[in-house]
């Protein structure tokens, strides 16, 4: 656990109790402030209540009158649609509201460090896909060189449920939009943005509220590198923002849609990565038999992993070989069975056409299974990659309009998983690919994409028996 410092002897409201709510509200009574917290959810508040933290009515009149701080869970919005009202009653009070990444990087370095022979890292990583990806790529980097890693945020555990750093540690962090949106501190050692496209857009009130959550990870405080995906406008004006000159080596630019030369680049054609400093190139790594990074969505992310991982100083051999042992991730390209020539995949994680659309350029013949809550502005954005379908299974309350959209593709109203999952077996032929890339939200059916990729997953295996 960190303890949340500078708040001793302060009041500090925190409001959502799940997992990141519960670990702020010990992490800050470790530091000794005096805590309270509430949750919209009954459930939510006995279960607090019974683990010891001091429930208090956060909606009634006067809540914030003794109040120093209100710390939020990611989830709930402070800002668009409408500020939660609590959020709102400590904005009309004045009080600081803030996140548990903002108090992660508060109360991360300690006076221990004075004694360290190598001072501890933080790598952040986001954007709108592939973010799980590559902290986990990077975490097992790392892991394979020797080099002593903790992986937390969005993914894995709680930034400040991790242990206290060590000499030379590297602390590897997932940063949502939600969560880099609010934060009032955030400074890494090295940033990494993956790529930028539209997601979360009520809650960002558009797109370009969404871009501007992002880049307050790099604006901040400033990191000592950026690794920035500049195959969107938005990216290449990130860059361009933070480099004093086009062979400023600070900012690593990568792609995977062109080659790039101009100072410190990585990037990706035709399954290759080469790494190039000042119009030379320095490195090359084969990744089309790396298993466990199918497609140029999966390139991506390992332009990123392999960029964040030189600027701590591994070399291109030591990389590569832990690429090449990178077992994948749950819900993200993750092959779950083979049988007579079909291979099936779960990627329940591409929840956005952006996603989606990367996963159908990863595999030459497809049994699309898609569908679920559909987000905004539409499906066009697939059009151009359904070349590769043979025929999409549609799921999901919405499969009819879903279906109307796929223009050119057959298509199979399955509304269930079950169904979807039988007739993909039944019409599959050697060399296709069973995939779940749904392009959609989950809720309208699961509790999440992960519920909605286990589904996946048992229904192939049960099926295959």
């Amino acid at each position: 656990m960190i303890p949340v410092r500078g708040y001793e002897g302060q009041t500090v409201a925190v409001l959502g109790l799940g997992r990141t709510g519960r670990a702020a509200a010990v992490a800050l009574q470790a530091g000794g402030a005096k805590v309270v917290v509430w949750d919209d959810s009954v459930p939510a508040r006995e279960a607090a209540h019974d683990a010891g933290l001091d429930t208090h009515d956060l909606t009634k009149p006067g809540a914030f009158a003794q109040t120093d701080a209100l710390i939020v869970s990611p989830g709930i919005p402070h800002l668009y649609p409408a500020p939660h009202p609590v959020i709102a009653a400590a904005l009309a009070a004045g009080v600081p509201v803030d996140n548990d990444i903002g108090l992660f990087f508060r109360s991360f370095a300690t006076d221990d460090w004075g004694s360290f022979d190598t001072q501890p890292r933080v790598i952040a990583v986001t954007g709108s896909n592939g973010k799980s990806t590559t902290s986990a790529l990077i975490h097992h980097i790392l892991a394979e060189n020797g080099r002593p890693a903790q992986l937390a945020g969005n993914i894995g555990r709680g930034v400040l449920d991790i242990d206290p750093a060590h000499d030379g540690e590297v602390i590897v962090l997932e940063l949502s939009s939600y969560q880099t949106e609010l934060a009032r501190s955030m400074t890494p050692d090295v940033a990494v943005l993956t790529n930028i496209s539209p997601d979360h857009l009520d809650r960002h009130a558009g797109f370009g509220g969404y871009f501007a959550a992002k880049r307050r990870l790099f604006a901040e405080g400033g990191p000592d590198r950026a690794v920035i995906g500049v195959d969107e406008v938005e990216g290449r004006y990130l860059a361009n923002q933070l480099a004093e000159g086009p062979l400023d080596d600070r900012i690593i630019r990568i792609s995977v849609s062109e080659k790039l030369t101009l100072g410190w680049t990585v990037f990706a054609r035709k399954g290759f990565l080469s790494e190039y400093r000042k119009g030379r190139q320095v490195a090359a790594i084969d990744l089309r038999e790396i298993a466990g990074l199918p497609g140029a969505h999966n390139h991506q992310n390992a332009c990123a992993a392999y960029a964040a991982c030189r600027t701590l100083g591994l070399g291109p051999k030591g990389i590569e070989s832990a690429m090449r042992s990178y077992p994948g991730l749950p819900h993200r390209s993750q092959i779950v069975a083979e049988r007579n020539g079909v291979t099936f995949v779960n990627d329940s994680k591409a929840t956005n056409v952006d996603a989606a659309a990367k996963a159908l350029q990863a595999f030459p013949r497809i049994r699309w299974i898609c569908g679920g809550l559909q987000k905004e502005g539409g499906l066009d954005g697939l059009l151009p990659h359904v070349g590769t379908v043979a025929k999409a299974y549609v799921i999901g309350r919405e499969a009819e309009d879903f279906a109307r959209q796929l223009t050119g593709v057959a298509t199979e109203i399955c509304t269930e998983m079950s169904r979807a999952v039988a007739l993909a077996i039944t019409e599959a032929e050697p060399g296709d690919t069973v995939l779940l890339a749904p392009a959609c939200a989950s809720f309208d059916q699961y509790d999440s994409f992960a519920t909605r990729g286990d589904d996946f997953v048992a229904k192939v295996r049960a099926a295959l028996a």
